[in-house]
């Protein structure tokens, strides 16, 4: 057990350094594309349709992504192959910027990237285990949004320095770091069946629950159905804030996006720490509220300050809102399905739901913004996560106990909680 305990510690810190790098690596130009496409003649229309693409394609793979994490030993590999091919994938905008070839490059980018985020959440539970997750899961969000700030920083240095160009050339860098980090963690310190919610009970080891324990859930039902609305909202709003200010020659272009990335990321830093120790105390419901509500606000604001200095407050918010559910979600989702062996096919199938809604957003605001105007489109955009806040709140006798904390229980109670029986 002692030599256990080693192998733990001794995977935290490359587990915390992989949540860093790769958050450039997965971004790459993704937040400079919109302000890149537009400066090379495209229309806010096409450029939300290839993002579109691509989300409903990372959206297609999140679950069966989540239900291979699951049943792998390999856990590792899922980080690396897809941060390969995520950094290639990424350099074809800079070769072509012809419709085909970005929205391949979008497409092939959000397949790679569709294992990555269930992969991280399985090793970090294989390592820690239920007890330390949401702890652990708060730091290595902490590290991640961190690792998004510096990495937009750069970006935004290097792109006003040396052109689009360098953009790339540090996502690469990144990728390469996050590919050392994930091979630095001890594989004996990833215990499988802890890092797919699933403990062994005697000899014959735990059994995991059929895929049909997802859709039986309803705690898992209604915060996949808050989440769809939210990113439905939520998802379009940087990119076509940062079109409305770049287009009205409001700010230089990279150093704009980069500003508003720095913002959002390092509220989100303090956020995530936050919703760690609300989460504790609180449960995992109230969290999720705060996040709700403060779209709504964000969309307001967004449509009354259309300028460089409306950047602060709409980022801020953006921050509250993302960098509570960084941690709240895989929190939740993970005690949820504690004891059923499908935490990652859950985590995976969650990621689906907010996948739907963050692939039609930058489509329908990207058209509403072409045919109407930007300020609406913010307003209707922020108004998509008033369904969020109605469905948390008018459910919340049946969430607020699958979102507290709760004794250890054996599979069976497990499986009955997440299917929403008493």
């Amino acid at each position: 057990m002692p030599a256990n305990r080693t192998r733990q510690t001794t995977a935290l810190a490359p587990l915390l350094a992989l949540n860093f790098f790769m958050a450039d690596m997965q971004a790459g130009i993704g937040p400079f594309l919109g302000v890149f496409l537009l400066a090379h003649g495209w229309q806010t229309g096409l450029i939300g349709t290839v993002m579109t693409a691509g989300g409903i394609a990372g959206m297609l793979m999140t679950t069966p992504a989540g239900a291979l994490i699951d049943a792998t030993r390999s856990k590792k590999l899922f980080v690396i192959v897809p941060g390969i091919f995520t950094v290639a994938a990424s350099g074809i905008v800079l070769w072509s910027q012809e419709f085909w070839l970005v929205a391949a490059s979008q497409v092939a980018t959000a397949i790679a990237g569709a294992a990555i985020g269930p992969a991280v959440a399985g090793i970090t539970l294989g390592i820690v285990l239920q007890a330390g997750f949401n702890r652990q899961n708060g730091r290595n969000q902490a590290f991640n949004h961190a690792g998004n700030m510096a990495g937009a920083g750069l970006s935004g240095l290097l792109g006003w320095l040396y052109g689009f160009t360098a953009v790339f050339w540090l996502a690469a860098a990144f990728g390469i770091l996050s590919i050392i980090s994930v091979l630095m963690i001890p594989s004996d310190s990833i215990e499988d069946d802890a890092a797919r919610g699933l403990e062994r009970r005697g000899d014959n080891g735990g059994q995991a629950s059929g895929v049909q324990v997802l859709v039986e859930s309803k705690p898992l039902l209604i915060l996949a159905a808050a989440l769809l609305f939210f990113h439905l909202g939520n998802a379009a709003m940087l990119p076509l804030y940062d079109l409305a200010v770049v287009a009205g020659k409001h700010a230089n272009p990279a150093s704009f996006v980069a500003l508003t990335i720095m913002i959002a990321q390092g509220t989100m830093i303090l956020t995530a720490l936050i919703a760690m120790r609300m989460a504790e105390k609180k449960g995992y419901w109230l969290v999720l509220l705060i996040s709700f509500i403060a779209l709504p606000i964000r969309g307001i604001i967004a449509a009354w300050l259309l300028n460089k200095w409306g950047v602060y407050p709409v980022q801020l918010l953006d921050g509250v809102g993302a960098g509570l559910q960084s941690v709240a979600v895989p929190g939740l989702v993970a005690r949820i399905l504690d004891g059923t062996g499908r935490v990652n096919a859950g985590q995976g199938a969650v990621m689906t739901v907010q996948g739907v809604g963050a692939a039609i957003s930058p489509a329908i605001g990207g058209w509403i913004a072409q045919e109407f105007g930007y300020r609406p489109m913010f307003l209707i955009l922020g108004g998509f996560a008033t369904v969020s806040v109605a469905l948390w709140t008018a459910f919340s006798p049946s969430l607020k106990p699958a979102c507290a904390g709760k004794p250890e229980r054996t599979p069976g109670e497990a499986v009955s909680a997440a299917a929403g029986i008493a």
